[in-house]
């Protein structure tokens, strides 16, 4: 019967399990197996057309192994559609820099990074750097974390600020925005732009964050038809009130999650 192994069709005798995939690999001892998204320990049976990735407990991964265990672990077909999608990621702070790690994790072919900022050190608190990262551009410093997560995700860069007379050329190609600026009018100049000049392109934005309010008032709701807000919309960073990793971490994954939602077809919030 056939199946698909690390990424290419394979065939197996009828009654295979996953040792007999294991083999024609050629890896032994102690190995990774992944059988249709589910990973196992045990000697499972193999069925018709299903999906195995192997792979030893400490080996990196090729680009074509990477997407398979994609292609695995994500629910079937999700991974395929995730690797055609083009992403941009204005600002890359503690909701930014956090959307896109997430993003490329889940698979997502392309993302597109803009911040005009070095990292320092009032970051470390929230935002997805490290000390080594200190003075280093934030668009440079995550397309490095990205390439030691992932060969997967493709990472255009784009150190510059956002304004009226660069944002049609920045964002010309991208399907979906995602807004993660701290400035309410940096926010508003990207919104309006995008939904005005770009009407077929999906944006999601976020407001109020801050503090360490309830996790549970960090909404997504859908504003207009391409047109998504993540956060509770009302705390805002001020003296006494600042921005804090787990909340600032929960709307991104609240943007993130929308992103990968509407990239698969699914609209509602």
């Amino acid at each position: 019967m056939q199946i698909e192994l690390n990424g290419v069709p394979a065939a197996v005798p009828d009654g295979a399990r996953l040792s007999d995939a294991v083999a024609l690999t050629g890896r032994s001892g102690d190995v990774l197996m992944v059988l249709d998204g589910f990973q196992t320990g045990e000697d499972l049976p193999l069925t018709p057309g299903c999906r195995v990735t192997v792979l030893g407990r400490d080996e990196r991964p090729t680009a074509e192994t990477a997407l398979a265990l994609l292609c695995a672990r994500n629910s079937p077909g999700v991974a395929e559609v995730l690797q055609g999608a083009r992403v941009a990621v204005a600002g890359l702070g503690g909701l930014g820099s956090n959307v896109a790690i997430e993003l490329a994790r889940a698979g997502t072919g392309c993302l597109h990074l803009i911040d005009f900022d070095t990292v320092d050190a009032t970051n470390l608190n929230r935002q997805h750097y490290f000390l080594q990262d200190l003075g280093k551009r934030k668009t440079e410093a995550l397309a490095r974390q990205i390439e030691a997560i992932t060969p997967c995700c493709r990472v255009l860069t784009d150190p510059v600020r956002v304004t009226a007379d660069n944002l049609a050329a920045l964002f010309a190609l991208d399907g979906y925005v995602c807004e993660c600026f701290d400035r309410a009018e940096d926010k508003a100049l990207l919104v309006n732009g995008v939904l005005e000049q770009f009407p077929e392109t999906y944006l999601v934005a976020a407001s109020g964050l801050a503090g360490y309010g309830s996790g549970n008032a960090v909404v997504t709701r859908r504003v207009a038809e391409r047109f998504y807000l993540c956060g509770d919309g009302v705390s805002a960073a001020v003296p006494g009130c600042g921005l804090m990793a787990p909340r600032a971490a929960l709307c991104a994954s609240h943007q993130a999650h929308m992103i990968l939602r509407l990239i698969l077809g699914e609209t509602a919030p």
